[in-house]
């Protein structure tokens, strides 16, 4: 650490506050914009750079980092382009409530406002995407405001923060100053709070529990775990968090998002009492807000946020807490509730329903895609990362995968695409003892596949199941449901993704049949290197439920 009272460039302040933060990688591309920065990081051998091929596919690794460690993900990028690039994973950091720090090159301060090359106000361009946009015009605030960037993308609601450099500023010296890293700031609910929580519930005829949001841990999943068990209360998990709560548990019955279980609607629907944690309920989670009531839900809510402007935004709940999981869960072990009458068969039907729902039924084509993800989930390790990004692919994840612990799912609420396979690169790099499977489609992974590269670059051995239709999916399946065999501008001539992925230097398998896919499976992991796994479905395979005929069939119907 540099001393207190040492000179020190702008740019050379700026890594001094990652390291004194506990920084430890760094995603970027690099850009003239920032040299002095790079140049500073050549000295820093405690954080890791890492190069990757485009803007987008750098902030998405960091934001995907940023969900596992619970600490804000750093992206570094040029101006101009490559920051216009890198606002994909900005809006999936800022959707997603993910903590995250971008720092942008930016043009002399001598230049500013004359239109200067790749001029940005990134105050304007970025100010609905992030929680706070900045420029540092002078060294001698650097620390000051990286230290208050680390502070906003990690309290209260988390999200993203932006901070430009000018290029001038940050070969300006200033005197060091000694940084205390922050604590992480938990809130916590009121003794009060805990026991009308616990006479809300008690009072319950069909409680159920709905987790969500950021800013979990193992210990907090264990503590809302051993309450739902205690109680017999059914769980929930919402859009892409079901890594919350373990799947395989017989209080789980299935999680709140794009494809949802019809029972599991009708079951919250129902419901007399909500107790959700952590989950904004935005309009994925409540199915276009058209199962819950706005602003006065039918069923009566406990709403747990740790972004207290969140709370009461679209819902009036019947009971406001402004608590970070964490706090709550503290709260919990502070409570009893003892379990009714008829919770129990509660319970248990809705068990059964998340049961049957995860029965694949037979899709058009020689490939099943049920049967598959139901091998993964009987194959892989219960640590294994699961990603994806956006498509109609992903719901076979989410409906016929079991995710059994914390961290193990990375996937964009914002419903990105381009985001699994980024996030599945930062996965295998924080974590190279565990295996990271990426499901992708195939417009979904051309959007960030030359990530690829840098996956072979740093030995990341990801293995991606590509499932290829030839089109874009879930657009189509739209077009059909709206424009019956009027379909336009969705169809995808591909390239073969095996021979593709040799060509980086990674492993390649192409199935065109169910039972071919568990061997190249195998010998893809059994390869150690970056791998995909072309699997090619049939366009008619659209959903797991309904094929592209009868959704047709079905809109001509009701035209």
């Amino acid at each position: 650490m540099t001393k207190t009272g040492t000179l020190r460039s702008g740019g050379q302040l700026v890594v001094d506050t990652l390291v004194a933060y506990g920084v430890d990688r760094v995603y970027c591309v690099p850009g003239e914009s920032y040299l002095t920065v790079l140049d500073a990081l050549h000295d820093a051998p405690g954080i890791e750079t890492i190069t990757c091929r485009q803007e987008g596919g750098a902030a998405m690794m960091a934001e995907a980092d940023g969900k596992l460690t619970g600490r804000p993900g750093i992206c570094m990028v040029t101006r101009g382009p490559g920051a216009t690039n890198a606002s994909a994973g900005l809006h999936v950091a800022h959707q997603d409530s993910t903590p995250m720090i971008m720092f942008i090159g930016q043009v002399d301060r001598g230049a500013m406002e004359r239109g200067a090359f790749q001029e940005i106000d990134y105050r304007r361009m970025f100010g609905e995407v992030a929680k706070w946009v900045a420029q540092i015009d002078r060294a001698d605030r650097v620390q000051e405001m990286v230290a208050r960037a680390f502070a906003v993308a990690t309290s209260g609601r988390p999200g993203p923060v932006v901070l430009a450099l000018p290029e001038d500023m940050l070969d300006d010296v200033a005197m060091a100053v000694e940084l205390t890293p922050r604590r992480r700031l938990e809130t916590y609910p009121s003794d009060e709070q805990m026991a009308e929580v616990a006479a809300r519930l008690q009072a319950a005829e069909r409680p159920l529990v709905i987790l969500g949001g950021t800013g979990w841990d193992q210990e907090t999943c264990a503590a809302v775990r051993a309450f739902a068990e205690q109680s017999g209360l059914p769980v929930a998990a919402s859009f892409r968090r079901q890594d919350l709560f373990d799947n395989d548990h017989p209080n789980f019955i299935g999680d709140v998002g794009v494809g949802l279980n019809p029972k599991l609607r009708q079951r919250i629907e129902q419901s007399d009492l909500l107790l959700v944690i952590g989950s904004r309920l935005g309009e994925m989670v409540t199915g276009g807000y058209s199962m819950i009531a706005i602003p006065q839900p039918k069923q009566e809510m406990i709403h747990v946020l740790s972004g207290p402007e969140e709370l009461g935004r679209v819902y009036q709940p019947a009971l406001a807490i402004n608590a970070t999981p964490r706090g709550f869960a503290k709260g919990l072990k502070a409570i009893s509730v003892k379990p009714r009458d008829g919770w129990r068969d509660w319970l248990s039907a809705g068990r059964a329903e998340y049961e049957a729902w995860q029965k694949p039924a037979t899709i058009p084509g020689p490939v099943q895609m049920g049967p598959i993800i139901h091998w993964l989930r009987e194959h892989l390790p219960d640590d294994a990362v699961i990603t994806n990004g956006a498509g109609n692919f992903s719901v076979w994840v989410h409906r016929f995968f079991r995710f059994r612990k914390f961290g193990t799912q990375l996937a964009p609420t914002s419903g990105s695409m381009g985001y699994g396979y980024p996030a599945a690169v930062a996965a295998k790099i924080r974590h190279p003892d565990r295996a990271v499977v990426c499901v992708a489609g195939d417009g979904d992974f051309m959007m960030t596949g030359q990530e690829l590269a840098t996956a072979v670059q740093y030995g990341a051995g990801v293995i991606v199941i590509l499932v290829d239709n030839g089109m874009y999916g879930t657009i189509r399946m739209h077009q059909e449901r709206n424009f019956p065999a009027r379909t336009v501008a969705t169809d995808l001539k591909n390239p073969d993704f095996a021979i593709l992925a040799r060509a980086y230097g990674a492993h390649g398998e192409t199935v065109e049949r169910t039972e071919d896919f568990a061997p190249a499976f195998e010998r893809a992991s059994a390869s150690g290197l970056p791998a995909i796994i072309h699997v090619k479905i049939a366009q008619e395979a659209i959903t797991p439920s309904q094929s592209i005929s009868q959704i047709r069939a079905a809109a001509l119907e009701k035209a």
